[in-house]
């Protein structure tokens, strides 16, 4: 009979990750988990479509200059573009978003994570990190090759030398689009165990602000509701950022305020839902 080994405690002699490191590894467990998902992966190739027709567009700017009148390279194209993108951001905020935290309320699964030394900040940010950087893939990064692009084609700096907001703008606007849809979506995902229902709920709040502030509209006759709307209140911060007319009489500082009290408080949901038991050392 072979002998029973001894299975008392032992010291553990593997390696260590410092602290706030545990975000990291949650962001690319999620993110390699959604590239595993055919019909996702045609829903990011489908949101760089637009990429192709606006790059045939700059093409045809600089190759044909005749045909600028029409295919004009200006900074209201590249808001164009992220505009266009703000579609796309929609599905995919609602396909990778909506059981990234109700998933996990569904399984139980936060008292696992909570009750290991993760804080709760960084389990958030790991959850962020994972639909921000779908958000960001189909937004600032081929923002940024448009512009790379124009340079290329033209051959000079001309455009980004004549408007050098143009760089910030893309960034600007990219990053706030991407942080709101984010934080509001991980929110809506913290208040329940499923994610059909967050993904309509996410859905109802989009389209029943842009609805209500269309109803005012027809009362009124006047856009100065427009600050109702989640989605209008996005395009006017990108109107200002773009150094565009804005597109609703709303005042730009009050649709500043919504969409930061609405970070602000996505943040105080994420807060108070996402609990456990927490270890930290």
């Amino acid at each position: 009979m072979s002998p029973i080994h001894d299975q008392s405690y032992r010291r553990y002699s593997g390696s260590r990750e410092p602290m706030g490191r545990a975000w990291a590894v949650i962001a690319w467990a999620g993110i390699r988990g959604m590239l595993n998902k055919k019909l996702f992966l045609g829903v990011l190739v489908g949101a760089w479509i637009p990429v192709l027709v606006f790059t045939v567009r700059i093409w045809f700017a600089v190759t044909y200059p005749q045909a600028g009148q029409l295919f004009g390279v200006t900074p209201a194209m590249f808001q164009q573009f992220i505009e266009v993108q703000t579609l796309f951001m929609f599905f995919v905020t609602v396909y990778v978003g909506s059981g990234l935290i109700a998933n996990d309320r569904r399984a139980n699964a936060l008292q696992i994570y909570l009750a290991k030394p993760l804080m709760r900040v960084e389990y958030i940010a790991g959850k962020v990190a994972i639909l921000a950087a779908f958000l960001l893939f189909i937004t600032l990064v081929p923002g940024l090759l448009l512009i790379i692009l124009q340079v290329s084609f033209s051959g000079s700096f001309a455009f980004i030398s004549s408007n050098p907001h143009v760089l910030p703008a893309v960034i600007l606007s990219s990053l706030v689009h991407v942080v709101v849809a984010s934080f509001a979506m991980l929110a809506l995902s913290s208040l329940s165990k499923s994610a059909r229902y967050v993904a309509i709920l996410y859905t109802g709040v989009i389209f029943f602000t842009s609805a209500m502030a269309g109803i005012l509209f027809g009362i009124t006759g006047s856009t100065r509701g427009a600050w109702i709307s989640i989605g209008m209140n996005l395009e006017l911060v990108t109107d200002l950022m773009f150094r565009q007319k804005p597109s609703y009489e709303a005042p730009v500082t009050v649709s500043v305020l919504i969409l930061a009290g609405l970070v602000a408080l996505s943040i105080s949901v994420l807060e108070r839902r996402v609990r456990g038991v927490e270890v930290v050392k």
